[in-house]
């Protein structure tokens, strides 16, 4: 599964660990990615999405209706 959240569009970005020496390693930052179902009236479904924590936050205040419209409007299948 990718690290992607369907709402916010957060991806891995990358970096490097840093030891006390200054010495750089390659490492990836993974958002916190959760599978989700809610039920979308409007579909009369439930529809199951990857989310990140903060795509969590974001239903809970505008609403799934909205989320899932801008969603679809984007061109993603849910």
């Amino acid at each position: 599964m990718a690290a992607y959240c369907q709402v916010t569009e957060k991806a891995p970005q990358f970096g490097h660990n840093v030891s006390h020496a200054q010495n750089k390693t390659k490492r990836r930052f993974n958002p916190n990615i959760q599978k989700k179902t809610y039920f979308v009236p409007s579909m009369k479904r439930n529809v199951t999405l990857q989310v990140s924590a903060r795509g969590i936050k974001v239903i809970d205040v505008r609403g799934i209706e909205a989320v899932v419209a801008e969603i679809l409007a984007r061109g993603e299948k849910i």
